[in-house]
């Protein structure tokens, strides 16, 4: 009997370590910082210190180019080198990072209206 409660004990220890619990769901991350490049599948923003660029991939028909208070929308093409942007960003597709949306600012952080 114990033989039997030693193995099925054993067994359920071996199935813990194989099988992980799934992680947790991601949360968006923010990043804000002025455009270096811009093209049609691709965002690239330094810090606004200037010490790290990321680049962002864009996937087709993004749509979700806002004001800062989200009131006024953007077409990607209006998006321009040295804008001040705050791009909200995940890596769920495949590991990379993909912006989820983004948010054009003035030089001082305001809202930059389109027009």
């Amino acid at each position: 009997m114990y033989r039997r409660i030693a193995i099925s004990l054993l067994a359920s220890v071996a199935l813990a370590a194989i099988i992980r619990p799934a992680p947790a769901a991601a949360v968006d991350k923010i990043w804000v910082g002025y455009v270096v490049h811009v093209s049609a599948n691709n965002i690239k923003v330094i810090n606004t210190e200037g010490t790290q660029t990321l680049s962002f991939l864009i996937l087709p028909k993004f749509k979700n180019v806002f004001s800062a208070d989200g009131k006024t929308t953007y077409q990607m093409a209006q998006i321009r080198r040295n804008m001040l942007v705050k791009v909200y960003y995940d890596q769920n597709l495949l590991g990379q990072r993909h912006a989820d949306k983004v948010y054009v600012l003035s030089g001082i952080g305001e809202v930059q209206h389109s027009g």
